[in-house]
């Protein structure tokens, strides 16, 4: 008899989430911040390691930084399956899953500490070499840790109120990471004794370390096997692949999921710019303006998580993409003042709860469906089917935003982004958006659920 799967248990689970989402919020929020754009009097940081790389546009307006980011969302995409298919084959004693958390834990982190360490040498031309090695370790290690990760939401999620539960815990945490995220300028004003660079260096290797402790929580704290009774998969990594693309359904979801994260990537990427440079606010405020979004969003969890059941998650998730299209629209016309960052920050919480909870629970419905039918469990795969996805999206995102935002030259020297090539990205998240929700209204949840419970009681 394994041991009954409770909240308490979900909630342990749910930590890691808030470990790795801070490592990856470090990277997304503040990369392209610090190695590209161009400081002014309010935010002398901005584009502080710029000089460290290679900033002219290689072809047409691709940039190094924007194709080196993209490749690894391309590389860490191309992972997701074999990591998956290999978490899917394990027969480690200590379960599929949190062996793979529990060893690459403390190596994440200091991969994402030498993100902003490592790439400072004298050489312009080394550090473009050791930033893209060292980003391409960066997301293979986020593979290892997040995709069996991922996995345990479908295994722990054994009925369809663990299942909302779940999503619902790990998005707290996930927002809760991304949001102390945004404190890496507060973070580093505490460290002023060491200069620019330096006190930023420091602020990374702090939140990295609380980021790393988080992660080995539930990877020491879980013992799988006692509470999940699952088989080892037969099918190969890129076999067991293209059979999860081949479900119609989950194919219906991936279209909108794409589309969602190439939106979503264009905005976090952009924000402390559209706060920045468009409506002229300390990077300083960055923070206080996400916790007030994370605030909101966090209060809204409870009504996302009793309306799903009644009202359905496709329907919320809908609106949810509307949502955020709203969001992007006040984001490409806003003005000047801290008043336009609290109405972002406001907005951006409703779809934000609804989206950071939902989709999760989404894939484990298909997940669950495709074990009854087939007698397989891969849900390693699915989610790692649908990381490959989202992640050409994200990595779409990269070459488009720093491909819209590439620095003019200026005649003294200067390099200089107008406020308009920021707006054009908000402008194409929301059409993106759009698109978006009327994809995701292809996906049959009602079908799914049903022949769920169907194959449950003929069982």
């Amino acid at each position: 008899m394994k041991k009954p799967i409770t909240n308490k248990l979900l909630w342990i689970f749910a930590i890691g989430q808030f470990g790795w989402s801070l490592l990856s919020g470090i990277v997304t929020n503040w990369m392209v911040y610090y190695y590209t754009g161009t400081p002014d009097a309010n935010n002398p940081n901005t584009g502080i390691f710029a000089s460290m790389v290679t900033q002219s546009p290689i072809v047409f307006k691709l940039t190094l930084f924007g194709l080196v980011m993209a490749v690894g969302r391309i590389f860490d995409a191309v992972t997701d399956p074999l990591i998956a298919g290999w978490s899917d084959r394990s027969r480690n004693k200590d379960g599929r899953r949190i062996p793979f958390m529990r060893a690459i834990a403390i190596p994440f982190a200091l991969i994402t500490i030498a993100l902003f360490v490592a790439p400072q040498t004298g050489s312009v031309a080394v550090n473009d070499v050791l930033l893209f090695v060292i980003l391409m370790c960066f997301y293979l290690f986020m593979t290892i840790f997040c995709t069996p990760y991922n996995a345990l939401i479908a295994e722990l999620g054994d009925t369809q109120e663990h299942r909302i539960n779940v999503s619902t815990y790990i998005s707290f945490t996930f927002i809760a990471g991304t949001s102390i995220s945004f404190m890496l300028p507060n973070v580093a004003g505490l460290f002023g004794f060491a200069g620019q660079a330096g006190s930023i260096r420091l602020a990374v290797a702090v939140m990295a370390t609380v980021a790393c402790i988080a992660m080995l929580i539930p990877s020491l704290y879980i013992k799988e096997r006692e509470y999940i009774d699952s088989q080892p998969s037969e099918t190969p990594a890129f076999s067991s692949l293209l059979k999860t693309f081949k479900n119609g359904q989950f194919r219906r979801f991936v279209y909108a999921d794409v589309i969602y994260f190439f939106a979503l990537t264009l905005f976090q990427t952009g924000l402390a710019f559209y706060e920045t440079k468009l409506m002229e606010i300390e990077d300083t405020w960055t923070f206080p303006l996400t916790a007030l979004m994370t605030l909101v969003s966090v209060l809204l969890y409870p009504v996302v998580n009793k309306l799903a059941p009644k009202l359905g998650k496709k329907k919320l998730i809908v609106v949810g993409f509307f949502a955020y299209a709203f969001v992007f629209l006040i984001t490409s016309i806003c003005g000047k003042g801290l008043v336009w960052g609290f109405l972002v920050a406001v907005c951006a919480a409703v779809p934000q709860a609804i989206l950071g909870i939902l989709p999760q629970a989404c894939v484990a419905d298909v997940a669950e469906l495709s074990r009854l039918e087939t007698g397989e469990d891969r849900s390693g795969m699915f989610f790692a089917a649908r990381t490959f996805a989202f992640k050409m999206g994200q990595a779409i995102a990269m070459v488009v935003f720093t491909s819209i935002t590439v620095a003019t030259v200026l005649e003294n020297g200067e390099k200089y982004v107008a406020p308009a090539q920021y707006r054009t990205t908000a402008v194409v998240a929301f059409v993106t958006c759009l698109i978006g929700a009327c994809l995701f209204l292809l996906y049959n949840e009602k079908m799914i659920l049903g022949k769920i419970e169907e194959l449950k009681a003929k069982k």
